[in-house]
């Protein structure tokens, strides 16, 4: 799919003109913050940086094995289809869960193949409100691009605060299986979910030097869990037939009809494939990264979707008796799985042991992305205090207020569990929701700049002949996904089984609108601006 590389020239020219045009990589302008020689990348970085009107201020040592263990754990695609099994038996059941995922990973790795090409083209922390500065019409750059930042810092916001709640609540679902007269509350959930916040923040500063080899590890592990888990699975526990397991859909949330309840139950094929755009907001921590970010976002994508197919086709046969599953005191139907499979109280722990500690990694990745995304917005002064959280670590180098703003914000966010399951839940769907606007927003004006406006810029990997109808088929398909993603899983609606992320997302709206009308408009300008491609 990817072109051969351009040629680009002399690397040590393109790094004189960048530093002639914004300054040498310590950052003129940014006096208190250097970064060492080995962690400069190379050449083309710098003159890459130049180009879109950037200075290097973090350090670029992720490589592209580190960066698919970096995309691998920050999505964790089959061990989050495990946590939202729940969800999928209601609407739909395992055959939603197996004819969905195609679906899904279709339109999907047609979205991550138009961000990786993107990504080539301007390889920077912005990500989604970058490229939309770049590619949408003049007259609507600057207002798209503004919405495009906050839907995506407030998808990445609401999606750490989700995984640390997983996190939690299956530790107390662990708790449950190994203890009949443990007594659930929600707020030991909310002090669990706030304790993994505690346990990644040593990895997001005082060892941040230290997360690509972290990553390297965890992607090992990611990959051995699965295998664990899996053969465990087939070794162990009772078949179902081909019919129930691929055919006979179910309909428990009370829609109208077996389609209409499979559109529904989308969500948890869905949301565990989006956010490989994790990748692009680490870029300017990447070496050669105009080719090695859109390599690993198709990498960890080709990757992830492969061992989420296992692990769907494994559960898919494995699963045993759907009611019973769901019914289980454990709160999560999979560790119901592992234990009827198993019938062993130590290896169904260690099963759900993998997907926690995985699911606690995932956290860690996580606050990097949404940390950087904040900090490339705030540069840019999309954001309310944009002056601190644009600032970066001069000690470390990573940019610690949005570090401090993305633990804090998840912290919070934990607490809504206390007084509503089901508000969090709908969060979970906001993140969703947000983030898939983002890419809908950032391919259409792709689509629009290929198809009315000036020829794309250069890359060194490149969709060629089929960009266009990649694009196209990647909007087709993510109209309904977005639409769907708001829906309860069950009706007649109440108040306690509303899906709220879309009464949510207008409250998103209406606070950077007004943001916008009161100071934005004045202070962001785009990082189009800033951009000077020759």
């Amino acid at each position: 799919m990817a072109s051969p590389d351009r040629k680009v020239g002399d690397a040590n020219a393109m790094s004189s003109i960048a530093d002639e045009r914004y300054g040498s990589i310590s950052g003129s302008g940014k006096p208190n913050v250097t970064v060492e020689s080995r962690y400069f990348g190379k050449d083309l970085d710098r003159y890459e940086m130049g180009v879109l009107g950037k200075q290097q201020v973090l350090r670029r040592n992720f490589g592209l094995l580190t960066m698919l263990g970096f995309a691998s754990t920050c999505i964790a695609s089959w061990e989050g289809i495990l946590t939202y099994l729940n969800f999928v038996l209601i609407d739909g059941g395992t055959p939603l869960l197996f004819w969905g995922f195609f679906v899904t990973a279709i339109c999907m790795t047609l979205v991550y193949a138009s961000l990786a090409e993107m990504s080539s083209m301007s390889p920077t922390a912005g990500g989604q409100y970058h490229w939309v500065s770049e590619f949408a019409p003049r007259r609507y750059q600057k207002v798209l691009s503004y919405y495009s930042g906050w839907l995506t810092a407030v998808g990445w916001q609401v999606y750490l605060a989700s995984v640390c709640f997983l996190v939690g609540t299956t530790i107390q679902g662990l708790i449950t299986l190994n203890n009949a007269n443990y007594g659930y509350e929600r707020w030991h959930g909310t002090l669990l979910a706030i304790a993994v916040v505690v346990f990644t923040i040593s990895f997001n500063t005082v060892f941040a030097s230290k997360l690509p080899k972290v990553e390297a590890v965890a992607l090992v592990v990611h990959i051995i869990g699965f295998m664990a888990i899996i053969i465990t699975l087939w070794a162990t526990a009772p078949r179902r037939s081909t019919t129930d397991a691929l055919l006979n859909f179910t309909n428990d949330g009370g829609w109208s009809s077996n389609g209409l309840s499979a559109m529904v139950g989308l969500l948890a094929p869905t949301v565990v494939l989006v956010g490989y755009d994790c990748s692009v907001h680490m870029s300017e921590e990447i070496k050669d990264a105009s080719i090695v970010l859109p390599r690993a976002i198709m990498g960890s994508v080709i990757l992830n979707v492969s061992m989420l197919f296992a692990v769907i086709i494994t559960i898919c046969f494995t699963l045993g008796d759907p009611e019973e599953v769901l019914a289980s005191p454990t709160g999560y139907a999979f560790i119901q799985v592992f234990y009827n499979a198993t019938n062993s109280l130590a290896g169904a722990s260690v099963m759900t042991f993998i997907i926690i500690f995985m699911l606690a990694i995932c956290a860690v990745s996580e606050i990097a992305a949404c940390s950087r995304q904040i900090w490339s917005f705030a540069r840019d002064q999309g954001l309310p205090g944009h002056g601190w959280l644009s600032k970066v670590s001069p000690h470390w180098n990573i940019p610690l207020p949005g570090v401090i703003v993305s633990l804090s914000i998840s912290a919070l966010l934990s607490l809504i569990n206390i007084g509503s399951s089901v508000a969090l839940g709908a969060i979970t769907s906001l993140g969703a929701v947000a983030t898939l606007i983002s890419y809908y927003l950032t391919i259409g004006c792709l689509v629009h700049r290929r198809v009315f406006g000036a020829p794309l810029p250069d890359r060194r990997w490149s969709l060629g002949r089929w960009g266009l109808a990649v694009n196209i088929g990647a909007l087709i398909i993510l109209t309904p996904l977005i639409f769907f993603l708001t829906w309860p899983l069950f009706t007649p609606v109440t108040a306690e089984t509303m899906n709220w992320s879309s009464m949510m997302l207008v409250g998103v709206f209406i606070i950077s609108t007004t943001y916008y009308v009161v100071k934005g408009r004045k202070e962001f300008t785009g990082p189009v601006v800033n951009v000077t491609r020759d």
